[in-house]
């Protein structure tokens, strides 16, 4: 189905949503603990395309103990700066994990790429890897959401 003037709403929702995720710096990630109280935490992120997000936390951070006992999560995307009334963000669902050994060559290529862009330090193994404090974690989304019209929140696709 197309919406005015032929455009097809899911195409122009995943618009939207490769935009916001293209434009922004920090998400937010919604965690919970093993009794299922949640928490969120904005992290700074790189990506892999629209379905595989990277950050780097303290290994004992709150948010990355609760994915250590409850991979599931949900990020959300969004710019906190947008007028009242006109914001827009990337919902998201997703399951997460520290990074072990083996996977960590081509994610840190990836977070180092970001963080040297917007003017921060590469990183190397020794800094995500015992004994320092940071962990890298990686997050593959399984569902992205858009709000649409009347604020009702549609799955888009992302590629």
């Amino acid at each position: 189905m197309t919406g005015r003037k032929g455009r097809d709403p899911g195409q122009e929702l995943g618009t939207i949503a490769r935009t916001i995720i293209d434009s922004n710096l920090y998400m937010t990630l919604g965690t919970a603990d093993e009794d299922g109280d949640p928490w969120v935490s904005p992290v700074y992120y790189a990506s892999a395309g629209y379905s595989e997000f990277y950050w780097v936390s303290y290994s004992e951070a709150r948010h990355s103990r609760n994915l250590a006992v409850r991979p599931r999560i949900s990020i959300v995307i969004f710019d906190s700066r947008a007028s009242i009334g006109t914001g827009q963000g990337v919902y998201m669902t997703a399951v997460a994990r520290e990074l072990a050994d083996r996977d960590l060559d081509r994610s840190i290529e990836i977070y180092s790429r970001r963080s040297e862009a917007h003017g921060a330090r590469e990183w190397t193994r020794p800094d995500v890897r015992p004994p320092a404090r940071h962990r890298l974690y990686h997050a593959t989304v399984s569902g992205h959401y858009v709000l649409g019209q009347r604020d009702k929140r549609m799955p888009v696709r992302v590629e």
